[in-house]
């Protein structure tokens, strides 16, 4: 079958991106430090929602 070569490229694509994840506090297009005071840190997952259309 072809599950191995397809896991093996899963496994390799999950290594390479999570190579490319940033550990410090910066914002992804400008690439400036996050103050400590930055409203950005107070954002929640929840003022991000979107509502379904028609409700």
């Amino acid at each position: 079958m072809t599950t191995k070569p397809f896991l093996v490229l899963l496994v390799a694509a999950a290594t390479v991106l999570s190579a490319c994840e940033k550990a410090d506090d910066t914002y992804p297009v400008t690439g400036e430090q996050c103050g400590p005071n930055d409203p950005v840190k107070k954002l929640d997952a929840e003022d991000c929602y979107i509502p379904p259309v028609g409700l």
